[in-house]
């Protein structure tokens, strides 16, 4: 380009002809993306209203289609809908974080949050005057690709974006970022469906990845979807962990243990009763079932009859109703917390959205007893209610103050709740 076409450019002025060329190309794909969203939601709208599963819940497939999210419910609407068990109470922490996702709290109370559709991520500032609400909130980054999975190692925030893991030098104690995000693990795909990523650190100081599958059920090009892997915390010996997992959102190691759980999300449009969502305990090279099996060893209708007949999936070890959409799973860690919930986990079920009745949208309990059994409780419920949906649990995390948080990405709130008896 000339200089005097970089003025003109800089000043305003008239841009030169292979800038308009540009244009034009840009504009010709923009209406072209645009025909095939229309195309597709037409083609989704065919297939819920006369297929095998009616859309219940209409909003929230257009919302997620269109990636946006609802008011915030009042305080009065929080009293009246959500529900804790017997000696808890629930309150807004923020409400000032649209489309959050996965919350992960710093040394020092700060509470950082994804806010994946939004392509930033946000920080709440500590609740230093006791009211139980964070003091404020600032932009940590922002102009990045779908980041969703958040995770702080000695010293560096990393953030895992659509395509890509980074991370940036983090000083906890001012909640800054003090250095550049530099990529650790490259070249990933987000092409499909289930683009986003989700890390986490083990107790082996190895760095967890998980993506999702590309589509609803398929054989996958790239063999890194539909898995976990593992890495060194600079990306090194990135390797693929377990397989066969069609999109586990959430994963966390059990304290007793450090056995390593993960949620998974099946497959849709086989009815409303099948198949059901997952929890699996995750070991190294173990496969689990996706595309070919479904729950407890049910052949799925297309690719069943392709799985070797020597390949055995591991079955999961806790099954959810199907279609409740289990994302954020937390082991609890805290000694404060009633009694009863000392083998226990969290789990955000996000709720359905091609079920003919709507389920889920809530915070479920899991507690292992002595054997290694599993039983399912209620611990946050009332978002989904007879005058409608006011939010969808994504994401649940601890507080240094021993208080339970969750993300609602529908709302962009984040619920506190808290323990009322010692």
């Amino acid at each position: 380009m000339r200089e005097d076409d970089r003025h003109a450019l800089r000043s305003g002025g008239p841009r030169p002809l292979g800038s308009i060329r540009m244009t034009s190309r840009v504009r010709r794909l923009l209406v072209l993306f645009a025909a095939a969203l229309l195309a597709t939601v037409a083609v989704l709208a065919a297939v819920f209203a006369w297929g095998p599963v009616r859309v219940s819940e209409t909003r929230v497939l257009l919302d997620f289609l269109l990636g946006r999210g609802i008011a915030p419910p009042s305080d009065a609407t929080v009293s009246e809908r959500l529900r804790v068990p017997p000696g808890f109470r629930v309150e807004v922490y923020s409400s000032e974080v649209p489309l959050a996702r996965v919350i992960v709290f710093t040394s020092s109370g700060d509470l950082l949050v994804s806010r994946t559709r939004n392509d930033a991520v946000s920080i709440l500032d500590r609740d230093r005057d006791g009211d139980g609400r964070a003091d404020g909130h600032r932009v940590l980054l922002d102009g990045l690709d779908g980041p969703h999975g958040l995770a702080l190692h000695e010293g560096w925030l990393y953030v895992a974006e659509r395509t890509r893991v980074s991370r940036a030098r983090f000083d906890e104690t001012s909640g800054a970022v003090t250095g550049p995000l530099v990529p650790v693990l490259a070249g990933l795909t987000a092409d499909g469906r289930h683009q986003t990523k989700t890390i986490g650190f083990g107790p082996d100081g190895w760095l967890y990845l998980s993506q999702g599958s590309s589509c609803d059920v398929c054989v996958e090009e790239d063999p890194r979807r539909a898995t976990i892997m593992r890495m060194r915390p600079d990306g090194g010996e990135a390797a693929i962990h377990a397989t066969g997992l069609r999109n586990s959102v959430g994963f966390d190691w059990a304290p007793w243990d450090g056995a390593l759980f993960a949620t998974d999300n099946g497959r849709d449009l086989m009815g409303d009763d099948f198949p059901p969502d997952e929890l699996n305990r995750i070991e190294q090279d173990r496969f689990y079932g996706w595309p070919y099996v479904h729950g407890d060893g049910v052949p799925d209708p297309q690719y069943g009859a392709e799985l070797s007949g020597d390949t055995r999936p591991t079955s999961p070890v806790h099954g959810f109703r199907p279609h409740n959409a289990p994302l954020g799973i937390h082991f609890l860690r805290t000694t404060d917390m009633p009694s009863g919930y000392e083998r226990s986990a969290l789990v955000a079920l996000h709720g359905s959205w091609n079920r003919s009745t709507p389920d889920g949208y809530k915070v479920v309990a899991l507690r292992w007893n002595s054997g290694g059994a599993i039983s399912e409780s209620d611990f946050l419920t009332g978002f989904l209610g007879p005058d409608g949906i006011i939010g969808r649990p994504a994401f649940v995390t601890e507080g240094p103050d021993g208080a339970i948080y969750v993300s609602d990405d529908y709302a962009g709130v984040i619920y506190r709740v808290s323990a009322t008896t010692p």
